[in-house]
């Protein structure tokens, strides 16, 4: 390899990685659009020659459904914009690591390529609890580039949950004052009686 080959891959490296970057900031957007519907922020875009193809984010107590992953959103997008199920070429940017259903839908696709945000050690199925996407078994393997933007990535679920917990306590905190309330307020009618 000469020098001026090793600095066009290095560029390309560079490129790509810039590029990662840029549409991942796209599935973050994403997940902030999750955070407005009070749901788990995950964000996802599907790209295909240099396009958003497909998006989509978790909207799973808001449909009602586990089918409404970011990931599933942004497949079936993708697949209805492109016309076919067959997503080849095109990778797809996650703010978090696929779980199991998710991690089966992208191999089922297949799609090239997955960039995953932060990891996700209770649910991950592409590298942290097993790696569905690389299984040597199936018809199809995905490349996987981990930690891309990662710090944000996890930084949005970790504002989310600090927030929903502080809520959830308020919430409780305030069903309690009003089962006191009543409470009192039931003796005081009994006394009264």
């Amino acid at each position: 390899m000469t020098a001026k080959n090793n600095s066009a891959s290095k560029k390309t490296i560079e490129d790509r990685a810039k590029e990662d970057i840029k549409y991942m900031k796209k599935a973050l957007a994403q997940a902030k659009c999750a955070i407005k519907l009070g749901e788990v922020p995950i964000g996802c875009v599907i790209v295909c020659d240099g396009k958003i193809v497909g998006r989509g984010f978790n909207k799973r107590n808001t449909r009602k459904t586990t089918l409404a992953h970011a990931e599933i959103t942004a497949i079936d997008k993708a697949s209805r914009k492109l016309g076919d199920w067959r997503l080849e070429g095109c990778t797809m940017y996650v703010t978090l690591e696929p779980c199991q259903m998710c991690s089966g839908a992208i191999v089922q696709s297949r799609i090239d390529r997955v960039v995953i945000g932060a990891m996700n050690p209770k649910a991950g199925c592409a590298g942290s609890i097993l790696n569905l996407l690389n299984r040597p078994e199936f018809n199809h393997q995905v490349e996987i580039t981990y930690d891309v933007c990662a710090e944000l990535s996890c930084e949005i679920l970790q504002l989310f949950f600090t927030d929903l917990r502080k809520r959830n306590k308020a919430e409780k905190e305030a069903r309690k004052k009003a089962e006191q309330a009543a409470a009192e307020a039931a003796g005081e009618s009994e006394v009264q009686s």
